[in-house]
């Protein structure tokens, strides 16, 4: 169907109407995501992340540590609590202006984004008449302690950000870092979508990734531009083709009202092209808003120049849960090899949940499964992510293994235990992508497997 020697941007898979339901139906089969409180129905706007999508997706934040925190010498990390004072979020804005357009049916009482409806006039439920345009804060409210008074109010954070910002005095005062620097955080964020859709797309409760990078007020462009391109490489670390991420200059009148240079990034989903992830110049905006709120100074000292002054902030911004169907969507191939339908996922070997599967050919024979195990536990001393299967025949072990993305099978035959002389020690490696086999040595399977996922 699909020739799996053609790019993940193919035209023909992506055109597929069905794609998006070939996906969500293979994250659940195999264990990425479920639908959240299965059970008893669900709840709009929530997923959970099966065994598989757990590894998934702390292999892409552990990926994203790497190179926006750990490899570099200006970062810091700090994990803010889910719940804060209220008055981080007035100080932000967030309590007044976070908000999106919505619209109510007047038939059958249901309501929309008008923003998301072809016809902002008629509902597309019953096509009955849409009211008047309402504003609708997206914060989702709750109570500290035993009062259930307005004084108890408390808010799940609507993002990360205003935990690194409202810590940005205690890294300085603690660590005392020259600038520019940068403090990193992964953390959930909570959302009252008005219309939850789109799978893992947009929900009501999700993870995001993000940097709060500040720089002297002049010396923005150059970090904006450093960051911009670090983005890229991130969509090129987890597998993303270059051909399916866009940049969009976002225009004065669609920017957030601290910005003063957006970019979106865009990718393109079975859906339609959306965003994936924002970077933002966020001027001195925040830091000063809550200096202003909280009356704490939050400026920096210039040890060299004595001068004081109020760090600006460059924001990349990245969703977890996006960026996790983003590598869903372009991984998703599916081939003809030998009249039979294949679907795998062509993931990058550095996320991929496992890298690599051990299996005996038969497993009935305890030889052969003895050094399977064997060889499995000398490949994990590479990686804990070297799985066994021994159920069913090795076709069906191999079809498993490709639908969840595993990028090598390793299969111990009889000639490994040395029927053969000359192939004794020799396993089987099959490739995922090409289906293609080469006999190679333990030592040597080591090495490729390392190697793939450096």
């Amino acid at each position: 169907m699909y020739p799996h020697s053609e790019l993940c941007n193919n035209d023909a898979l992506m055109a597929d109407a069905n794609l998006m339901e070939k996906i969500i139906s293979l994250a659940k089969r195999r264990g990425f995501v479920f639908p959240g409180s299965e059970i008893y129905g669900g709840l709009a706007g929530t997923f959970d992340y099966g065994p598989l999508g757990v590894v998934l997706k702390e292999n892409v934040e552990r990926l994203w540590l790497q190179m926006f925190r750990d490899d570099r010498d200006d970062m810091y990390g700090v994990d803010a609590t889910i719940l804060m004072n209220p008055k981080v979020w007035e100080a932000s804005g967030h309590v007044s202006g976070f908000s999106d357009p919505l619209v109510e049916c007047e038939k059958c009482k249901k309501r929309f984004r008008p923003d998301h409806l072809d016809d902002p006039k008629k509902c597309p439920e019953c096509e009955g008449t849409l009211g008047e345009v309402r504003q609708f804060n997206m914060m989702f409210k709750t109570q500290v302690g035993a009062t259930a008074d307005e004084s108890s109010v408390v808010y799940l954070r609507p993002e990360t950000a205003g935990g690194i910002f409202t810590n940005f005095k205690n890294v300085v005062d603690s660590l005392h870092p020259k600038l520019p620097f940068g403090i990193a955080q992964i953390g959930k964020a909570f959302r009252n979508e008005i219309a939850p859709r789109d799978f893992i797309f947009r929900l009501r409760e999700l993870s995001q990734m993000e940097v709060e990078y500040f720089v002297k007020p002049t010396d923005w462009e150059q970090a904006f531009e450093e960051w911009r391109k670090m983005m890229h490489l991130f969509a090129e670390a987890v597998g993303l083709p270059q051909g399916m991420v866009h940049e969009l200059e976002v225009s004065d009148g669609d920017r957030a009202h601290y910005s003063k240079r957006t970019i979106d990034f865009e990718f393109d989903y079975p859906f339609g092209r959306k965003e994936l992830w924002g970077l933002a110049y966020r001027t001195d905006f925040d830091l000063s808003a809550h200096a202003g709120a909280s009356s704490t100074e939050l400026t920096y000292l210039d040890e060299e120049t004595k001068e004081k002054f109020v760090p600006h902030v460059i924001e990349p911004s990245l969703g977890v849960d996006r960026t996790i169907l983003a590598i869903l969507a372009s991984a998703y191939r599916e081939d003809d090899m030998g009249g039979e339908v294949r679907t795998y996922l062509a993931l990058a070997p550095k996320i991929a949940p496992v890298k690599a599967m051990v299996s005996p050919l038969l497993k009935n024979k305890p030889e052969l499964v003895a050094k399977a195990r064997e060889v499995r536990a000398e490949l994990r001393k590479i990686h804990p992510g070297i799985a066994w299967d021994d159920n069913g025949n090795i076709g069906k072990r191999y079809r498993r293994q490709d639908e969840i993305g595993t990028p090598f099978c390793i299969t111990i035959d009889f000639d490994t235990l040395g029927e053969h002389s000359e192939l004794a020690d020799t396993v089987t490696l099959r490739h995922r992508d090409t289906g293609e086999q080469e006999r190679l040595t333990i030592p040597e399977v080591a090495e490729r497997i390392s190697s793939a996922i450096q």
